[in-house]
C-alpha cells in the first residue's frame, strides 16, 4: 500500500501555490505509507539551462566546493543545496555528459532526476519532514506528482523512493507491484537503459522512457504498458509539458481524480483532494481500468 497524488495546473496564477498544494495533499496521504516519500516538481525552465537533482548520503563532503570542481571539468554550475540535495543549474548543452562528471568528481552523489524544468526530492521518512527538509511548499511550477511509500518489493532507502525518473523530464509514481519486472529489466538492458536500483517501480519508468525514445508520447507509452507490463499498478507519470494517469485492468488499486478549469488532480483517496480549491464544483470520477487518461500543456488539454 503507498500513496499517490499529482496536479497538473491549467490556471498560471495558481502556479506558484504549487508546492504548497501538492505538499497538503501527500501529508495527507502519510498512512498509506511511512518509509519513504518523494515529490517531482516541474517549473522554472529557462532557454539553453538544464537542471540536475543529486543527493548524498554527506551533502557537507560531496557538496562542498563541487561548483569549483565542476568548472575545472568544463561545466559552469550553479549549485542550491537543500539538505542531502542539491540542484545544479548547467547548460543545456553539458546535460548528456553531466552523470559522468559527477560518477568522476563525486563517485558516492546520486542523480535523483534531471532535464530543462523538474526537480525531484526524496529520502526516508514521513511526508511532513521531507516537505520540510526540501521546502517544497515554497516551490512553484507547472504541475508535479508525489509518492509515500510502504515498501513491498525492496529495501527502504532514499533510491528506492519514489518518484523514479529514468529520463530527461520524466518520472513516474507508482501503487502495486509488477510481476514481469525482471524480464523486462533484461531487455531494456539490451537496449541500453541502466538501473540503479532492484525495485519494480524503476523498471516500469524505464519502459515508458524507451517508449518515448521511440518517438510515442506519453500517452501512447502509458497505452503501450497496459499491454507490456503484468501485475496490480496505478501510475501517475509526469513529462516537461505532460501528466498521465493509467490503471491496470483490474484496477484494485484505489484512485481518483478532478478536474476544474484550473487544474486536473489524482489522489489514492479523495481526502488528498478536498483542500483543493474549487474542489467543491469539481467533476470528480475514479479513472477506468485500463484507460489512459492524459494531458500536455504543448497540446489541448
Amino acid at each position: 500500500m503507498c500513496g499517490i497524488v499529482g496536479l497538473f495546473l491549467k490556471d498560471k496564477s495558481l502556479e506558484p501555490q504549487l508546492g504548497q498544494l501538492l505538499s497538503d495533499m501527500l501529508i495527507t496521504m502519510t498512512d498509506r505509507g511511512p518509509d519513504s516519500a518523494g515529490i517531482a516538481i516541474y517549473g522554472g525552465a529557462a532557454a539553453g539551462r538544464a537542471k540536475v537533482t543529486i543527493q548524498s548520503a554527506d551533502p557537507d563532503a560531496d557538496f562542498t566546493g563541487l561548483a569549483e570542481a565542476l568548472k575545472e571539468k568544463g561545466v559552469a554550475a550553479a549549485v542550491t543545496v537543500k539538505s542531502t540535495h542539491a540542484v545544479l543549474d548547467i547548460p543545456a548543452d553539458k546535460l548528456d555528459g553531466i552523470r559522468a562528471v559527477l560518477s568522476a568528481l563525486r563517485p558516492n552523489v546520486r542523480v535523483m532526476g534531471s532535464g530543462g524544468s523538474v526537480e525531484i526530492y526524496k529520502e526516508t521518512g514521513l511526508p511532513k519532514d521531507v516537505v520540510a527538509r526540501f521546502d517544497v511548499r515554497s516551490m512553484a511550477g507547472t504541475h508535479g506528482i508525489g509518492h509515500t511509500r510502504m515498501a513491498t518489493e525492496s529495501a527502504v532507502t532514499t533510491l528506492g523512493a519514489h518518484p523514479f525518473s529514468t529520463g530527461s523530464d520524466q518520472c513516474l509514481v507508482h501503487n502495486g507491484s509488477l510481476s514481469n519486472h525482471n524480464n523486462l529489466r533484461r531487455e531494456l538492458v539490451r537496449e541500453g537503459m541502466s538501473f540503479e536500483t532492484q525495485n519494480d517501480s524503476e523498471v516500469a519508468a524505464a519502459y515508458l522512457t524507451a517508449e518515448m525514445a521511440k518517438g510515442k508520447d506519453l500517452g501512447e507509452a502509458l497505452t503501450g504498458a497496459l499491454d507490456d507490463l503484468d501485475g496490480f499498478f496505478t501510475f501517475v507519470v509526469g513529462t516537461k509539458s505532460g501528466f498521465g494517469v493509467v490503471r491496470d485492468p483490474i484496477a484494485c488499486k484505489p484512485a481518483v481524480m478532478a478536474e476544474t478549469d484550473q487544474y486536473v488532480a489524482f489522489g489514492s483517496e479523495y481526502r488528498a483532494l478536498v483542500n483543493l480549491p474549487g474542489i467543491e464544483t469539481a467533476r470528480v470520477w475514479e479513472p477506468e481500468p485500463a484507460t489512459v487518461y492524459f494531458w500536455d500543456h504543448e497540446k489541448a488539454a
